[in-house]
């Protein structure tokens, strides 16, 4: 039976400046609006649905893979911003990206404090 992931939902405290936080970082269209979420829609597919959610956030991990050109102009954005960043998921290197596999990655956090990871390569791609 084939499935794919086809959206999911980021709980958040401001839906409007999470999602166009995701939108400016990744270089993605604005935010759409459906139904009362604010969506980024992915080149896969995938959308992220932005929703206001009542009481306390609690972190998730989103991972994005972009291609070595995309890597630079992203982490561009993440230095330019004055932002936080991370080699690894539980900020042991910071200020430090990685080249796992053969590539690169890095973490960062958005408003609500979910972890944001751009990679260049899936791990494990390595062999």
């Amino acid at each position: 039976m084939p499935a794919e992931l086809n959206h999911t939902i980021v709980w958040c405290s401001d839906q409007s400046t999470s999602a166009k936080f995701l939108a400016e970082m990744l270089g993605r269209p604005a935010p759409t609006h459906f139904g009362h979420f604010d969506v980024v829609e992915l080149d896969n597919g995938v959308s992220l649905d932005f929703a206001d959610a009542e009481g306390q956030i609690r972190p998730q991990h989103y991972a994005f893979l972009v291609s070595e050109a995309d890597f630079d102009v992203v982490f561009g954005r993440i230095k330019d911003r004055g932002l936080n960043y991370w080699a690894d998921p539980r900020g042991a290197r910071p200020g430090e990206i990685n080249h796992n596999d053969g590539g690169r990655g890095v973490y960062f956090r958005d408003p609500n404090g979910h972890y944001l990871e751009v990679i260049t390569r899936p791990y494990g791609s390595a062999g």
